[in-house]
C-alpha cells in the first residue's frame, strides 16, 4: 500500500488532465485568496506603513548585509524551527504539521504531473513520502486539536467545539484524513466506497484551499514577514507598538498599599 501511487490508480476512471487541472485550480485559489485577503484586510498597507514608521524611528541604519543576515536568522528560527513558540509541545505539533503538509503537497504534485498513470511507474519513495507526510499532519494536527488548543487545555471546553477560527485546521485535517482513507479503501479494492471517500476528499480539499479569505491559511505567509519585521525593529532600535513593561512586583505592591488620596 505504501508504495502505490493512489493518483495513478485513479487514472483508470479520471483522465490525468482533469486531476492536473484541479491542482492548478487549487494553486490559483491559494494565490487569489491570499491576494484578496491582503486587499480586504489591508494587511500589506499596515505592514508597509509600520515598516516605514519603524525605519523613521530607528536609531541606526540597517545595511544590506545585516538585513540579509536578519532574513537568514528569521528563516532559521521562526520559519524552519518555529522558534516563536515557547511551549515545546506546541512547537513539535506545529513542526509535524508544517513539514508533513509540505511533504504531502509536494509529493502530490509530483505524482499527479510526472507519474499520472500506471504506464509510467512511480518511484516507490514518492508514495511512501506522501503517506508519511499525511500521517505527520494527522499526528501534529490531532495532537494540537485534542490536547494543546487553549480552549481545550486551559479553559476545559470540549475538543469537539468548533468556531470560525478553526476553519483552517478542521479543513486541513479533514482533507488529509479523507485522503488517507480514500487511498486505503482504493487499495482494498472497494470501488463504491473509494468513490464516496474520493468525493469527500475533494470536497474537503476544495474547502481548505478555497476558504483562504475566511480562514487562517494565509497566516503562513504573513508570519515570516512579521517575524522579519520584528528582528529589523530590534536591530535598528525603533520602539515596537507593544505595551510598556510591567512594573516590578515590589513597586506595584507598595503602590497598591498607598492611600487613595496619595
Amino acid at each position: 500500500m505504501l508504495t502505490r501511487n493512489p493518483f495513478a490508480e485513479l487514472a483508470a476512471f479520471v483522465p490525468p488532465a482533469i486531476m492536473q487541472t484541479y491542482i492548478v485550480a487549487m494553486i490559483l485559489m491559494v494565490a487569489g485568496g491570499t491576494l484578496f485577503d491582503i486587499m480586504h484586510k489591508k494587511s500589506a498597507k499596515y505592514f508597509f506603513d509600520h515598516w516605514r514608521n519603524a525605519k523613521n524611528k530607528g536609531t541606526r541604519q540597517v545595511g544590506g548585509g545585516e538585513m540579509v543576515s536578519l532574513a537568514i536568522q528569521t528563516a532559521g528560527v521562526e520559519i524552519l524551527t518555529s522558534g516563536e513558540f515557547c511551549s515545546a509541545q506546541r512547537r513539535i505539533a506545529h513542526l509535524l504539521t508544517m513539514y508533513g503538509f509540505s511533504l504531502y503537497v509536494v509529493t502530490t504534485v509530483i505524482m499527479v504531473f510526472a507519474y499520472p498513470t500506471p504506464a509510467t511507474p512511480t518511484p516507490a519513495i514518492l508514495p511512501a513520502l506522501w503517506y508519511i507526510g499525511a500521517l505527520m499532519v494527522c499526528l501534529g494536527g490531532y495532537w494540537f486539536w485534542f490536547f494543546i488548543r487553549a480552549d481545550v487545555a486551559a479553559e476545559g471546553n470540549s475538543p469537539f467545539r468548533i468556531v470560525h477560527a478553526d476553519l483552517f485546521v478542521v479543513s486541513l485535517l479533514a482533507s488529509v484524513t479523507l485522503g488517507l482513507i480514500w487511498a486505503f479503501v482504493q487499495t482494498a479494492g472497494s470501488k463504491a466506497s473509494a468513490n464516496v471517500f474520493l468525493a469527500l476528499y475533494l470536497l474537503a480539499t476544495t474547502v481548505l484551499f478555497g476558504s483562504i479569505p475566511w480562514s487562517k491559511f494565509s497566516h503562513m505567509f504573513f508570519k515570516p514577514a512579521a517575524a522579519f519585521q520584528k528582528r529589523l525593529e530590534q536591530a535598528n532600535g525603533s520602539r515596537r507598538n507593544l505595551p510598556a513593561p510591567a512594573e516590578r512586583p515590589e513597586v506595584y505592591a507598595s503602590a497598591r498599599r498607598r492611600p487613595q488620596n496619595y
